[in-house]
This record gives C-alpha cells, sequence and structure tokens, in this order.
C-alpha cells in the first residue's frame, strides 16, 4: 500500500467512505456533514501540525504553543479564548479555557462544556507525525488526544458553516496537564469545575473505545519509601545486618499482588522504582537516580505507583490494606506508604445514561448503529471525573487509535470525520434542546 508522507496528500477517496450518507439528519445536520467531507484532508493536515508540536505535560512552551493554535481557530468562530495560568509551584503550563455565548444573550439549549487536553505522555521529540499508509498515522498525541481536540474544532466550524453556532452557550476546556495533573487538584482543576457548574451537559472527547463512558475510575498515586541498615553483604539475613531495602520493597509489592490483584475495578502499579545506597527521587518528574555496591547491603528505596478504583469506599479499603502490608516489616527495615490527593471516579448516573440515549439517536441517525455504554474497568481516570457531579457527563466521544501511551501511539484516520460529525450532531441537539 502506497505511503503518504503528508497529511494533506491524503486522498479523499480513503477517508469519505467511512461516513455514512444518512437519512436521520436535519438539513443544518446534513450541511455539517457535508462540511466535514469537504475538509477532511485540512483537518487531518491541521492535527499532524498539532501533533509536531512536542506538548509533554511538563514542556510548558509546547502545551501553550498548542493551546495558541486552538486559540486562533477558536476565536475565529466567535469564542473568546483565555489563558488559564496555573501558579509556579505546579510547574505546569494551565489550561486553554475559550467561551461561546449566544448572541441574543440567551442560548436556545443546554450549556454545553466540552473538555480535552493539549498536553502528552512523552517529553521528547522522537515521536513525530508519521503517515503509515492510506488510513493510519502515528505520532504523541495523535490519538490521545489531540486528536480528540481537533474533532472538536471542526464540529463547532461545521456548526458555524450550518448557521448553528449563533445561538448556543459552549465552553470548550482544553486543559494542559491531563496526563500529569498538578496537584493540589483544588487548583489545578479550579478553571474546569468553574466551567461545570455552569454547564447543563459536559462532552470529552478522549478515545472512541467503540462504546460511550458513562462511568470512569478514579485515580490516585502512592509512594513508598524504604529504609534499611547499610551493612557487608556477608552478614544479609542476619538479625544484626536484616534485610535490606530492595528486599523490603520486594516483599512489599509481591503482597500488594497477591493480595489485591484481580478484584474487579481495581488495578494497582507500581510505575519507578530506585534503590541501593543512595538514592534521589523527584517525584513531580517520576524520574530519579541510585548508586551502591554489590557488596553493600542497600539501604534505601522508592517506588511510586498508581492506583485505580470505581468507589471511594473501594478507593479507602485498598488503602488500608496497602497501608497493613507496608507495616509488616522484614528484619532491620522500616517502610511508610503515603497517598496524595486523589482525583474522584465518575459514577454511572440516570443522567448521563440520558445522555448516552441522545448520542444512540445521533449514531443511529448518522447510520453508525446504536452506541452503547463501556464498562468502567476498561476507562482509567480522566478530566471528566472532576466534574461529573455537576453536570450530566459523557466521554469517549474522540478518535479512534492504537498504543496510546507508547512511542506507537496511532491515529485510524477514517475514524476522524466520523467522530467529528458525530461530535457535531451531538452538540447542535444538546444545544438546542432543553435540560431534561
Amino acid at each position: 500500500m502506497k505511503v503518504y508522507t503528508s497529511a494533506a496528500l491524503i486522498p479523499l477517496f480513503a477517508i469519505a467512505p467511512s461516513i455514512s450518507h444518512a437519512q436521520g439528519l436535519s438539513p443544518a445536520e446534513r450541511k455539517m456533514q457535508a462540511y466535514v467531507e469537504q475538509h477532511t484532508a485540512d483537518e487531518i493536515a491541521y492535527l499532524a501540525k498539532l501533533v509536531n508540536i512536542n506538548s509533554g505535560t511538563m514542556n510548558s512552551a509546547g502545551v501553550r504553543a498548542v493551546g495558541d493554535e486552538f486559540a486562533k481557530e477558536l476565536n475565529t468562530l466567535g469564542f473568546q479564548s483565555r489563558w488559564a495560568s496555573l501558579p509556579d509551584s505546579l510547574h505546569r503550563a494551565g489550561h486553554l479555557i475559550s467561551e461561546h455565548r449566544a448572541k441574543n444573550g440567551k442560548a436556545k439549549g443546554r450549556r454545553i462544556l466540552l473538555i480535552g487536553h493539549l498536553d502528552t505522555v512523552f517529553e521528547g521529540e522522537g515521536q513525530k507525525w508519521k503517515q503509515l499508509d492510506d488510513s493510519t498515522a502515528k505520532g504523541a498525541g495523535s490519538s490521545d488526544m489531540k486528536g480528540g481536540d481537533v474533532a472538536v474544532l471542526y464540529a463547532l466550524k461545521a456548526m458555524a458553516a450550518a448557521g448553528t453556532l449563533d445561538d448556543t452557550d459552549i465552553i470548550v476546556a482544553f486543559m494542559g496537564d491531563e496526563e500529569s495533573a498538578g496537584e493540589p487538584f483544588s487548583i489545578s482543576r479550579k478553571d474546569l469545575v468553574d466551567a461545570a457548574k455552569r454547564s447543563d451537559a459536559i462532552l470529552a472527547f478522549e478515545e472512541d473505545n467503540g462504546k460511550a463512558t458513562v462511568a470512569r475510575r478514579g485515580w490516585s498515586s502512592w509512594l513508598l519509601k524504604v529504609t534499611a541498615k547499610a551493612a557487608h553483604t556477608q552478614g544479609i539475613f542476619s538479625e544484626g545486618s536484616g534485610y535490606g531495602a530492595i528486599y523490603e520493597v520486594a516483599r512489599i509489592l509481591n503482597a500488594f499482588r497477591e493480595t489485591m490483584a484481580g478484584e474487579k475495578y481495581l488495578t494497582f502499579s507500581a510505575g519507578v522504582i530506585v534503590g541501593g545506597t543512595n538514592v534521589a527521587y523527584d517525584t513531580t518528574l517520576t524520574s530519579g537516580t541510585a548508586s551502591g555496591k554489590l557488596n553493600i547491603i542497600p539501604k534505601e528505596a522508592q517506588v511510586q505507583g498508581d492506583l485505580r478504583f470505581l468507589t471511594l469506599g473501594q478507593l479507602d479499603s485498598a488503602r488500608a490494606r496497602m497501608r497493613e502490608i507496608v507495616a509488616k516489616n522484614l528484619p532491620g527495615t522500616s517502610a511508610q506508604i503515603t497517598f496524595p490527593e486523589a482525583s474522584p471516579p465518575m459514577p454511572p448516573t440516570p443522567g448521563n445514561y440520558a445522555l448516552l440515549a441522545t448520542l444512540d439517536t445521533v449514531t443511529r441517525a448518522l447510520g453508525y448503529g446504536p452506541t452503547e455504554a463501556l464498562d468502567p474497568g476498561l476507562r482509567g481516570a480522566g478530566d471528566i471525573s472532576f466534574v461529573g457531579q455537576y453536570a450530566d457527563a459523557l466521554d469517549g466521544l474522540g478518535v479512534i487509535g492504537h498504543d496510546a501511551h507508547t512511542p506507537d501511539e496511532t491515529v485510524d484516520l477514517r475514524s476522524i470525520p466520523k467522530a467529528t460529525i458525530r461530535a457535531a450532531v451531538l452538540i447542535n441537539r444538546l444545544a438546542h434542546s432543553r435540560k431534561r
């Protein structure tokens, strides 16, 4: 199959057939569909441009650069954009908040909040855009979630082209640190919460898993610190020398696995581990160094990981069991585990299912078939969880991709126009209908 090196060279025949010419659309919605079909190549080229801007979470300049690109485009549609800066102590770029108000001062329907994020997992320059074939491209953020962000932008452009954007109240919140949210969350998520409190429906554009997300698990990190007596290795396991820090870490992690692995909706992972005679670890950058000698029992070890849960009760139970395990130290060692502030879970409310029902009418009208709810265990934490308590919420409305959070992240180019027209019709219908 031919490989194209520029998104602008994508042949429209490779994309356009993925959009069904459905019978259940209004005249305005048909105009939206036509706009998306006519601008698919432009949309993909724009995505390629954004992917090529390095915007790892800790790269504040890159995150701001991506936000500036979106602000320029949104402002041409009548949005008022501002950059919500965060305190220097959080080491984060901040967020793009863009608001559109109905021209007559009163929206016809529900006030909509659209959530995306500008940052990517990787900080380096190695994950540039590369088109692999007619239907696949790779690059950092191509699907998670610059692809979803671009679908939001072009959905709003389609609404403007169809003349349905003017009488709507819509807030776009593109967060700058979703992949590693600054703490405390009360500060880093304040602007998002404020926007949610002024909204009636919340739509988020994380990757499309084939089903819509009406519930998401919450997230917490944890930090384990172990200390031990440094001594010659000839005495290891003896009463006088003890077991050392690394064996104690191994005991604790294995006990976590034996005790808690397999519980429904609960997952936990050790993401970074350092141990030796001398250890330095930065929890903000999740980066550390360790040194030691092979004939000295290691005296320090640190592990940082994540914990995901469906309810706050499940979180409390998991933390209690982890603390109990940590307290049962091997001879000559001591350990402590701490849990920073947790992001909340997003419960599956009746209002969320009502949004799902509306989405289902949209996908059927477009000829895509029915849309069902995704098992919460298949979706991790996300920014929508911070605000799901304030309005009806739905996630998973982005593009289709594979291998997110790896250097091999890809996006299915055929999914981009489908996600865009789906978003346009859904936003349009919600923005022109009253809250239930």
